[in-house]
């Protein structure tokens, strides 16, 4: 929830999330269906996708969920004018609850379509059915609605995983620890699944997914979309800052836009807790819901997002591109952009891999955060990001050290994080220090330093540990003819001219040795590695795109 919405109170909120058409804007949708309805008989029922959107004209909708075996009311829609729906009207995901007549009903039904088109065409309703969606989620998630029902052990890497993946996608989920949880064994027992047998992942009742891959828990819940266009004015390769910022201003200008993720909406911004510095969010908002609105914006005005989709290469032909996913689908482009960002690198220290995803992470989000509730968190990195975790993890951990190679940790970090970190009771900064080994038994206990300055060896307690420190681009995907520098970032504008460029013009300023792809954000050479900045890429390359495509 955003510091704005903690500030709205609860009548506020319902206001909101439930608004009233007037009688003239229900007069405008006249040229929908209506629909009559039995007391009792369903409209939409949870897990169904392509419903309607509904608006009350006679009657009632009764809005129930069912997520605990117990059927509850979510809300009763019973004046004319109230409307059904929520974000999954545009996503296009199935249904988390269902709507049942309250006595006899009469409704107008339009198709989600249709909506896209009034959310699209009409700023006055838009604003209201959108900011009613968000809402109307947010009231959802914070009742006793369960989701998706996650069961594994918090030391499993592959339980991480799934709820990474769960969180990334916006998709409600109860995750049960395994180790901790005293219902975990009873509902094992209700799934017929053996503890061995976890993590597992319960869609629904019917549904039980014993350590689904991504793809798989995408296919089960409905999350990815079949791509059915076969030529589009830009693909966009990578849902990051830079990638979301393409597609909303691509799709506005009225490109047939596309966006694929290997993972989920948000990239390396994504996982940030809380970002302070991004322009006209003077309270902040935490990478998530940044992304959560991105793609809600970019669907607005039409822009179609799959994910989990990964590619693995393209081949250019006369005028277009097509992009090879991994399940075999293939993509044809007039242009594409590189936004597929960056990951943190590993640590050179003896332990890290064995403890990756039992104390050792490369995210913080409130997923994370939940494992080291009780004990010593340690962030090395000396960035905005590393900054950002420390201070969110203040507010979860019992302590948090931040550890950093150099002296001065504002030389890579705003002076307002650095200055925050440095003044915080809960947060120790050790500078001039490494980490050399990591110890524990199933999960991370201790970790060992070193200053770099005088070879003096420390043991600290420490339950996790957040890495922040060198960037490897996700760019191995790529035909060789995309030229990169020698850490694999790609080359752009001037950079790219001089790889062997062979067209008469010069390459745009994003353009990449291959006409017509251009490449924005952390991935890209040189580029300077801030949401805000990953963000202005993404829409300056519309706008070559568009001449791009004009000269074809």
């Amino acid at each position: 929830m955003s510091s704005r919405d903690q500030r709205l109170t609860a009548q506020d909120r319902w206001e909101i999330a439930f608004p009233r058409f007037t009688p003239e804007e229900i007069a405008a949708m006249s040229f929908a269906e209506t629909r009559s309805y039995a007391d009792g008989e369903p409209l939409f029922s949870a897990g169904e996708t392509g419903f309607p959107f509904f608006v009350v004209l006679s009657g009632g909708i009764q809005i129930v969920e069912e997520s605990t075996g117990a059927r509850k009311t979510v809300v009763v829609h019973d004046q004319p004018g109230d409307f059904t729906g929520d974000v999954d009207m545009l996503t296009g995901r199935p249904a988390l609850i269902s709507g049942i007549a309250k006595g006899p009903t009469q409704a107008l039904a339009l198709q989600a379509s249709c909506l896209r088109q009034i959310v699209k065409q009409t700023p006055e309703l838009s604003d209201r059915i959108l900011k009613a969606f968000m809402m109307r989620r947010q009231l959802l998630l914070e009742t006793e609605f369960v989701g998706v029902r996650v069961i594994g052990s918090r030391l499993s890497p592959e339980t991480l995983r799934i709820r990474e993946f769960l969180a990334k996608n916006n998709q409600p989920f109860t995750w049960t620890d395994l180790e901790r949880n005293a219902e975990a064994e009873a509902l094992l027992q209700t799934f017929g699944v053996a503890p061995e047998e976890t993590p597992v992942v319960a869609c629904d009742s019917r549904s039980v997914l014993r350590n689904p891959t991504n793809e798989e828990l995408a296919q089960c819940l409905g999350i990815k979309r079949p791509i059915e266009r076969a030529l589009w004015d830009l693909v966009v390769v990578g849902a990051g800052p830079a990638g979301l910022a393409a597609a909303v201003y691509g799709a506005s200008e009225g490109l047939k836009t596309l966006v694929l993720d290997s993972m989920g909406p948000g990239g390396q911004a994504g996982t940030s807790s809380k970002i302070e510095n991004y322009m006209g969010f003077p309270t902040g908002l935490s990478g998530a819901e940044l992304a959560s609105r991105a793609v809600l914006q970019a669907e607005k005005f039409g822009a179609e997002i799959s994910a989990p989709s990964e590619v693995q290469g393209f081949r250019t032909g006369l005028n277009t591109h097509t992009l090879q996913l991994t399940d075999g689908t293939e993509v044809c482009a007039k242009s594409i952009l590189i936004s597929s960002g960056a990951s943190y690198r590993r640590l050179p220290a003896q332990g890290v891999q064995e403890f990756e995803g039992k104390g050792v992470f490369y995210a913080c989000t409130a997923v994370e955060a939940m494992l080291c509730e009780h004990g010593r968190a340690i962030v090395v990195g000396g960035g905005n990001s590393a900054g950002q975790a420390a201070v969110f993890l203040s507010t979860r951990c019992q302590g948090v050290t931040v550890i950093i190679r150099g002296d001065d940790l504002s030389k890579g970090m705003s002076e307002y994080l650095a200055s925050r970190i440095e003044r915080h009771p809960k947060i120790d900064l050790r500078v001039c220090t490494e980490i050399r080994r990591l110890e524990g038994d199933g999960s991370l206990e201790r970790v060992h330093v070193v200053n770099n300055q005088t070879g003096e060896e420390t043991e600290m307690d420490a339950v996790a540990l957040f890495v922040f420190v060198g960037a490897m681009p996700h760019t191995k995907w790529l035909p060789p003819t995309v030229a990169t520098d020698d850490k694999g970032f790609v080359l752009t504008g001037p950079e790219a001219k001089r790889t062997g460029w062979k067209l008469d013009r010069d390459p745009m300023l994003l353009e990449t040795s291959v006409p017509g792809v251009f490449a924005a954000g952390d991935v890209r050479s040189a580029s300077i590695k801030r949401v805000a900045s990953a963000v202005g890429e993404g829409s300056m390359t519309v706008h070559m795109a568009h001449r791009y495509l004009a000269g074809l």
